[in-house]
């Protein structure tokens, strides 16, 4: 079979990347350092210690433009990479276009999307350092499940703060955690202070990431046994996610292409600088690529947002880093792509967009679930909602090409399934989704608590 009548490409296990892609290393601009919530100085290694494993503070500052996968972790990897790579060639035919569209597939992993590439690093390393237990925030509940499986391999007990919404929204997500041997809550919730104050404010908020994570960063502070995880937005994630990337330049060589646009959803960054920073070197050599980062119109944070020096959570206990943002304080409304619901987007993806190496696209929730439905009439697959954001760039990138007379490659990562978001489904199939957006008014409001550096 020639290569042009193939649908799928695989790599064997021994094609796993043995080396993580920092773009740290090649950045024409270095990152601002990230501030001392308390003091607003430079961070210091030491400031971290409390909560972070030790070896991913130095993942996180360091310029090393490769760095060592463990071996433990990538046996790990082997129940589910290389992911592979296909060719949609019934949406293709769907939609009437003569590009090529591929999309990575990261629902493969035993948690349904690419959590697991950082998760399983993250508490590896935490073990290492005789960590008991481990706090995280999880929005769509994706990277609690990753956080929860993890740490049932390295036997740590894992602590998930999961935003309202989702948690009412996605019970089943709730379930999975548990089965892994996970403990997750409401958030905000009575546990902590942050939240007691939360509820005292709005006993009906729906919950944000930033106010998940203020929960877990002041549980993990109060012991010395426990460390705090984040699935996205930091340095060392978006690191480890580069596995993705890696993989699927080996995969279009095999299909003997290269793509000219390049797609993820972004809601922290993480799986979208997963499928992107390992083609920036190719940008900055003179490739002729574009990559295109898609977030919801209810939460433009690069596409609205300013770039600014911000904290990560709503009570100011995290660092303070210089990236896109709608400000700490920002609730977005209860969109169903719950796991982009974030008011920041990662100090290093703000950076290479600052610089215009990367591209953002704000979309509304009704185009982006008929893309969806498409995409799963014709490619039989189930997709994320925050996942099919990047479809419906992928089409309309597809349906412009057409419309200009040019072919072109595109690849999007299509970073998880949707069969835990079928509330969702339920919702668009019966027409009450509502297609939201964020208004210059309500971003001059959620401004308003920018630290002042």
């Amino acid at each position: 079979m020639s290569r042009e009548e193939l649908t799928k490409f695989i790599l064997p296990e021994d094609k796993i990347p043995k080396f993580w892609y920092n773009v740290q290393a090649d950045m024409p601009n270095p990152l601002e350092p990230g501030l001392n919530p308390k003091t607003h100085e430079p961070l210091a290694p030491s400031d971290l210690e409390p909560i972070f494993a030790r070896e991913l503070i130095m993942q996180e500052v360091s310029t090393e433009r490769y760095i060592e996968i463990p071996e433990p972790v990538r046996q790990l990897y082997k129940q589910y990479r290389p992911s592979p790579l296909f060719r949609a060639r019934n949406l293709e035919k769907a939609i009437g276009t003569d590009c090529h569209i591929y999309y990575k597939y990261e629902g493969v992993s035993p948690v349904g999307s690419h959590k697991l590439n950082s998760s399983l690093p993250q508490v590896f390393f935490n073990k290492q350092q005789g960590i008991k237990r481990i706090t995280t925030e999880t929005g769509a509940g994706q990277w609690g499940t990753a956080l929860s499986l993890a740490c049932k391999h390295f036997g740590i007990e894992a602590m998930i703060y999961m935003v309202k919404v989702s948690f009412t929204q996605k019970p089943y997500r709730r379930s999975i955690m548990e089965l892994y041997g996970g403990t997750c809550v409401a958030s905000p919730s009575t546990l902590t202070e942050s939240g007691r104050k939360e509820l005292e404010k709005n006993p009906d908020t729906p919950g944000t990431l930033a106010i998940a994570i203020s929960e877990a960063v002041e549980d993990a502070l109060k012991r010395d046994d426990t460390n705090y995880s984040l699935g996205s937005v930091l340095n060392h994630v978006c690191l480890h996610q580069s596995v993705i990337g890696q993989e699927a330049r080996m995969q279009m060589e095999m299909a003997d292409d290269y793509p000219d646009i390049i797609i993820g959803c972004c809601g922290g960054g993480s799986n979208f600088a997963g499928i992107a920073f390992p083609f920036i070197p190719d940008k900055l050599a003179g490739k002729n690529i574009r990559l295109i980062g898609v977030e919801p119109a209810a939460c433009p944070t690069m596409t609205k947002g300013v770039f600014a020096y911000d904290y990560g959570d709503s009570s100011g206990y995290t660092p303070i880093m210089k990236m896109y943002t709608l400000g700490h304080g920002f609730t977005p409304s209860g969109i169903h792509a719950g796991g982009l619901r974030y008011h920041g987007e990662s100090p290093l993806v703000s950076q290479l967009y600052h610089d215009g190496l990367l591209e953002a696209v704000a979309v509304k929730q009704n185009p982006t679930f008929e893309a969806a439905v498409l995409f799963a009439r014709t490619e039989s697959i189930v997709p994320a909602p925050e996942s099919a954001h990047a479809i419906r760039v992928a089409i309309d990138e597809a349906l412009k090409a057409k419309q200009e007379g040019v072919k072109k490659t595109i690849l999007f990562n299509l970073s998880g399934h949707g069969q835990l978001d079928l509330y969702s489904y339920d919702r668009y199939l019966s027409g009450d989704t509502e297609d939201v957006e964020f208004s210059d008014k309500e971003l001059q409001e959620s401004l308003k608590d920018l630290p002042r550096i």
